[in-house]
């Protein structure tokens, strides 16, 4: 009887202690947000072993490795990303932000434009692909994006407008 009170005790302390992948998740967010990148990277590893579609864990993991500079990681996780939902917006603008920073414009370019067909409000992809555009060598381009993304409330197109468009 005491073994089976025993077990009965360790098994459900067990339980009470063990963690999901959405706990993981959670606490990958907040070493994020202190800036704990590593941290946060390991918590999510242990979220997706533990769920292997969780789709927000891989595409945040994805960031945490951009702030490493690990770009092909990211990209890894970030294709994993759209590949399991790819009507993901924010996944199409962090694969060109990705691209952008490997200076393969062109691909950056084609997300830029899926991004955009998704969310025609996002500030945030029209100034990356304003960018873009002035890698590509189309100014005329390029300033119309700054022009909507400044539209839209982004004060970093203010400053490329200045700085290109002038």
């Amino acid at each position: 009887m005491k073994k089976l009170l025993l077990f009965s005790f360790l098994t459900l302390s067990t339980l009470g202690w063990s963690q999901t992948a959405e706990n993981y998740f959670d606490q990958a967010m907040k070493k994020s947000n202190a800036g704990n990148t590593q941290g946060a990277i390991a918590d999510y590893n242990k979220a997706i072993k533990m769920k292997p579609d969780f789709v927000v864990a891989y595409l945040n993991r994805g960031m945490e490795k951009i702030k490493l500079n690990d770009l092909q990681g990211a990209l890894t996780d970030v294709n994993k990303t759209i590949e399991m939902h790819d009507d993901n917006t924010y996944a199409y603008t962090t694969r060109a932000n990705i691209y952008y920073k490997l200076k393969d414009y062109k691909a950056a370019l084609n997300d830029c434009n899926v991004a955009i067909k998704f969310n025609s409000g996002d500030y945030i992809t029209y100034n990356l692909r304003g960018l873009t555009y002035i890698h590509l060598e189309d100014k005329k381009s390029a300033c119309a994006d700054f022009i909507k993304a400044q539209q839209l409330g982004s004060q970093s197109a203010t400053k490329n407008l200045k700085m290109f468009c002038k």
